[in-house]
């Protein structure tokens, strides 16, 4: 049977009223040095000099060069801040999953709702459709994420039960027939140079973030951590199990269908807005349970912060390790994630064996 996804007495025991101030404060430290470093250096007094006058602040005297000034405020600024919000809604989204399927290895990337995100994506772009107009691409997301997250959840219950191992098996699978697909499309189009710009897409990455292009990503987080939350207690519910939850008045059926809607639209608009990132929902929602508990209206906003820091600070790396090329944030995150799903397994298959048993 499935493990459900919970703190252990430990976490549940460590007072977590300090955990969201200390995040948001090491998330300010992020996004600082996210618009301090790079291929010129900006001093982080600087920075906020030049943040702070840009909002009409003024505190500091403005003696930095306005060459400075556009590295800040156009280069980097809207690329941390899609970072932040990239970080955080897929860690809201992966500790959402992971309770409504109750299964610690849940997450959009393992799930094959990046996949699905990804070909929705890559086919408006490649078919040039825009019934939408400006939000066509995010539509097409949402659809695909959402058609791939129902149908790796039919495909798992297949038998009335979902496992570990059913659940990512179904993921990986449908991953695999999606990704084919959609380089199948980027292959067959004929617009060579658009579709190596896609493909490098596909790895994940921030470098196409613009002013213009935040708001739909920052609307899907809100709406997102929003329902999320509202809905916390239900989500809490669902830990002690499904019979459990619909004895306590909840039609677990019918709420996973909408949450599923939901945390399908918040995947969809971030993987349009930076590509397919993966592992980031899979380890930022094991690592704050561990200073909150399992306590959702904890571990939601935890979730988000923590999410923001790690992928602003995954950017860093990806603009630095290797300058002056840059390497695709999402390859960053998977040389992290995969390590960190390794030992999930492992922790998982010895629970399982228990204790005395080989």
């Amino acid at each position: 049977m499935t493990a459900a996804v919970s703190a252990s007495p430990t976490a549940e025991r460590r007072p977590p009223a300090l955990a969201l101030p200390l995040l948001a404060l090491l998330l300010l430290v992020s996004v600082t040095a996210g618009l301090a470093i790079g291929s010129v250096q900006v001093p982080p007094g600087q920075v906020w000099g030049i943040v702070t006058h840009a909002l009409g602040a003024g505190w500091a005297e403005p003696t930095w060069s306005g060459a400075r000034e556009t590295i800040v405020l156009d280069v980097r600024a809207p690329r941390v801040l899609l970072g932040a919000v990239t970080g955080a809604g897929l860690a809201v989204v992966g500790t959402a999953l992971q309770a409504l399927v109750r299964n610690p290895l849940a997450e959009p990337y393992l799930l094959g709702v990046s996949s699905g995100a990804s070909l929705g994506a890559v086919a408006v772009i490649v078919l040039g459709v825009t019934v939408f107009g400006p939000v066509s691409l995010s539509a097409a997301a949402f659809a695909g994420a959402l058609g791939s997250l129902l149908l790796v959840y039919a495909t798992a219950r297949t038998g009335g039960r979902i496992t570990s191992v059913r659940l990512v098996l179904s993921g990986v699978a449908v991953a695999a027939v999606l990704t084919a697909v959609t380089n199948l499309l980027l292959l067959t189009t004929g617009r060579g140079n658009e579709a190596r710009e896609v493909l490098a897409w596909t790895l994940g990455g921030l470098g196409g973030a613009g002013w213009g292009t935040l708001w739909l990503p920052g609307a899907a987080l809100l709406l997102g951590i929003a329902v999320l939350l509202v809905q916390a207690r239900n989500l809490n519910l669902l830990l002690a199990g499904e019979e459990a939850a619909a004895t306590m008045g909840l039609d677990v059926a019918r709420f996973r269908a909408r949450m599923f809607v939901v945390l399908s639209l918040v995947t969809g608009v971030l993987v349009a807005a930076a590509g397919p990132i993966g592992f980031v929902g899979l380890m930022l929602p094991h690592i704050v349970r561990l200073f909150t508990g399992g306590d959702h209206r904890r571990v939601l906003p935890a979730a988000a912060l923590g999410g923001a820091v790690f992928l602003v600070w995954a950017d860093i790396a990806a603009r630095t390790v290797a300058a002056p090329t840059e390497i695709p944030v999402g390859v960053l995150t998977a040389l992290c994630g995969g390590p960190f799903f390794l030992w999930l397994m492992r922790r998982d298959a010895r629970r399982a064996t228990g204790p005395g048993e080989s």
